[in-house]
């Protein structure tokens, strides 16, 4: 029997990753890109999706009941996606983040449940935790989100897990830490900095560059919501993560060492509000179902690298619009 599948934000940067590899996994499937093409979701890359024969293209809003009343019939899957997922955004503007991440959400679980679509799996992240002084949060850590974008982020996690324990429906919930890789938006730190020192320019670096992320490799993170789509157990929560913590200083030497550079191309800007130390989460109830990173750090940024310098075409008329 054909699969059909729902991909909610499957222009953005993680869900054109993972379209691209359930189309591949799985030829004979139906895969349904739900995006809307706000700033982040690119016409470029659904261009490129296009080229798989069992790719389908909406353009819509996730707000939009009726239009994703029309979309839902017959998925048998929804991995969940599209979010306002920019910090430095929501500070600035904290409505949209509210109304998509958590109404959005809402209007899609409704619609799942009410079409018996058999499994949700709602992708998250690991901001909702808040700053983690020493260790690594496991699934039950209390939640501590300070931005508007993490706390959308953590209400729709609720809600979500909510459907699960009001009507038993299956729902599945996902927390992953930083993410890079190709087809990211040119304003996240990686791309920024990587396309900025193609061009000459410095990198602008958050205060003294003390904050401390894990980074985890985007196809490393869709082989993970790969294995959970069949393995993951309805209701549960899973952290994806890499156990790769790197201070935002060392991250930005590992970089400027790519290109042959040093400090001097480091230009220091005031610090984000309310901006979280250290992110860490334990993945280990993850990689108890066999999930494990397929590379180590150095080697996919170099790889990362060397893609962003192939596809000018790609960021470049991104990058001229921000």
């Amino acid at each position: 029997m054909t699969r059909k599948y729902l991909i909610t934000g499957g222009a953005g940067f993680i869900g054109s990753n993972f379209v691209r590899m359930l189309a591949e996994d799985d030829p004979e499937a139906i895969v349904v890109n739900l995006d809307l093409l706000t700033y982040a979701g690119v016409p470029a890359t659904v261009e490129e999706l296009d080229e798989y024969p069992n790719h389908r293209f909406v353009k819509g809003d996730i707000r939009d009941e009726t239009l994703v009343d029309d979309v839902m019939s017959d998925v048998d899957m929804v991995i969940h996606f599209a979010a306002e997922s920019h910090v430095d955004r929501s500070i600035a503007g904290p409505g949209p983040f509210v109304s998509t991440n958590v109404l959005g959400t809402a209007v899609l679980l409704d619609a799942a449940m009410r079409h018996e679509v058999d499994r949700f799996i709602h992708v998250s992240t690991d901001e909702v935790y808040g700053s983690v002084a020493t260790g690594f949060a496991p699934e039950t850590a209390l939640l501590n989100p300070t931005s508007p974008y993490s706390s959308s982020k953590a209400g729709s996690d609720l809600l979500a897990l909510s459907y699960f324990h009001t009507y038993g429906y299956p729902v599945i919930v996902t927390r992953c830490t930083n993410n890079y890789g190709p087809y990211q938006f040119p304003e996240k730190v990686i791309p920024l900095f990587v396309t900025n020192l193609i061009d000459g320019k410095k990198v602008p670096l958050y205060g003294e560059g003390k904050n401390e992320r894990d980074w985890l490799h985007v196809s490393d993170h869709c082989s993970a919501l790969r294995l959970l789509m069949d393995r993951g157990e309805p209701g549960e929560i899973y952290n994806i993560g890499a156990d790769n913590q790197l201070a935002n200083i060392e991250l930005t030497r590992r970089i400027l060492a790519h290109f042959g550079m040093d400090d001097s191309y480091i230009e220091r800007v005031p610090d984000r509000l309310g901006h979280d130390l250290r992110y860490a989460v334990d993945s280990s109830k993850l990689r108890a179902l066999g999930w494990a990173p397929a590379e180590d750090f150095d080697q996919r940024l170099e790889e990362t690298i060397a893609w962003y310098r192939s596809r000018e075409d790609w960021w470049r008329p991104l990058k001229e619009k921000t």
